[in-house]
């Protein structure tokens, strides 16, 4: 472990050297701006027509700019070496949990300059600005999407088992407690599992810490010095593990395979194994390819825990590497303005379009409103929502109290943790596996385990 933190900050000492090297390729021969775009869709089908399209269209109205396409995709096992042989793609992808180290690596580029000039001011989001931003304000990508985690479910089994009204609103659990006991008594009523969630990678650690919150956990503070100490060895932190832990010993509600993957947790949804999971909304993308029809999908509340209601908030970003040019940069932001805007375009409206049809070819569930990177006073989220609800493939009653929430949050919305999140996701993951395998595990010694272990193996390096 510390020979991998050793060989990462090398790896970032060679990237600061080069950082101060430039970009001197920006220009083809015709004297237009290249762009180089990450996250290119490598087979043949209707994704990558939908690109090749927008490229088109992007050209067109852009004669200063060439797009050149670029297949790679964020990885972190790549992403710090191809940053130091100076080989990203000019513009990509990020999710907002690699955002802080991105920023303090200083491996995305101010586009601030830009983004004011485009008339972004007071346009996005307050609470995505600051996952986006570095401590001095500097705006370091471009926001393409956020979520909040919500409570997902399937609504053939919740009609089953009578928590579903006539016109498919369902009935909604006010806490983590009244969601226990509705997992207790549809397992009754149909024999499948009342509830399902992660347990055995990163995607496990990522629900945890959200319904640990709801317990009032912390799981890293900064000192004065700058110092970051764990501090979820907690009795907040046994209870959170011991809420997790009772779901198998005690209410027996989970499926009987305790080792769930994120892709065996999405399979068990998709296949109509469970009723009901702690997912983001849009988690109709992750279960289409088993079969799952959009017509049972919902989407309800978070609700809350014992001592905080409280909601995640993730999403997805475009950065533009370090080394851009200002022109590369203007060229970056106005390509994905196509994709994603607070204003409400001709190319947008077509891009978006082209998305949704897709999805809708793909089968997959089309209607979920999802937390917006804008401004409520944003046209083209008005307009994008609308088309949504045309659109829909499904009951729009299954997802409506979730729309209405992220339309009017009446909750806490709390960012992923800031740092060394994903090493922390693999450790509580490890967590839960004790617990769910081990019906005497002792919940305070082992986060008091995992407490030490995060702060020696990541916090004491950084």
């Amino acid at each position: 472990m510390k020979r991998t933190i050793a060989m990462v900050m090398a790896v970032l000492l060679m990237v600061s050297m080069l950082a101060g090297c430039g970009n001197t390729n920006d220009k083809n021969d015709k004297g237009q701006t290249m762009i180089s775009v990450g996250s290119w869709p490598t087979k043949e089908g209707l994704e990558l027509d939908a690109m090749n399209a927008r490229k088109d269209r992007f050209e067109t109205d852009n004669a200063d700019v060439e797009i050149v396409p670029d297949e790679w995709k964020f990885d972190r096992r790549t992403f710090y070496a191809k940053a130091a042989g100076n080989q990203l793609p000019t513009v990509y992808y990020a999710g907002f949990t690699e955002m802080a180290e991105i920023i303090s690596s200083e491996l995305s580029a101010d586009i601030s300059n830009v983004l004011k000039k485009r008339g972004y001011d007071g346009m996005i989001n307050p609470a995505v600005l600051k996952a986006i931003s570095n401590d001095d304000g500097e705006i370091k990508s471009f926001p393409m999407f956020a979520y909040t985690l919500g409570l997902a479910f399937n609504a053939d089994l919740l009609k089953q088992a009578g928590y579903l009204a006539e016109d498919g609103t369902p009935h909604q659990p006010a806490s983590l407690d009244e969601m226990v006991e509705m997992a207790i008594d549809i397992k009754a009523k149909t024999g499948k599992a009342g509830l399902v969630l992660p347990s055995a990678d990163n995607g496990a650690g990522w629900i945890f810490t959200a319904l640990a919150w709801s317990f009032g956990v912390d799981f890293m503070e900064k000192d004065e010095n700058g110092k970051w100490h764990a501090t979820f060895n907690t009795p907040e932190g046994a209870a959170a593990l011991q809420w997790y832990k009772d779901l198998k010993w005690k209410h027996d509600v989970i499926p009987a395979n305790t080792l769930v993957t994120t892709e065996e947790w999405n399979r068990i949804m998709g296949s109509d194994n469970a009723a009901m999971s702690i997912n983001s909304g849009d988690w109709a993308k992750k279960v289409v390819k088993f079969g799952f029809d959009p017509k049972k999908l919902g989407m309800m509340v978070m609700p809350a825990g014992p001592k905080r209601h409280v909601v995640l908030l993730g999403g997805d970003v475009q950065c533009l590497r370090n080394d851009s040019t200002e022109d590369q940069i203007d060229a970056g932001v106005r390509w994905l303005e196509t994709a994603n805007s607070f204003k409400l375009t001709e190319d947008y409206k077509k891009t978006t379009e082209d998305a949704i049809k897709t999805q809708l070819d793909m089968k997959q569930h089309v209607g979920v409103h999802n937390m917006s990177v804008w401004s409520s006073e944003s046209e083209s989220l008005q307009w994008y929502n609308q088309y949504l609800d045309d659109q829909t493939n499904g009951n729009p009653n299954h997802v409506r109290l979730y729309n209405e929430f992220v339309a009017n949050p009446t909750c806490e919305i709390q960012a992923e943790e800031p740092v060394c999140c994903q090493q922390l996701y693999g450790i509580l993951a490890g967590c839960i596996q004790e617990v769910w395998t081990n019906q005497d595990a002792d919940c305070a010694a082992i986060m008091e385990k995992a407490n030490a272990e995060f702060q020696r193996d990541y916090l004491d390096t950084l």
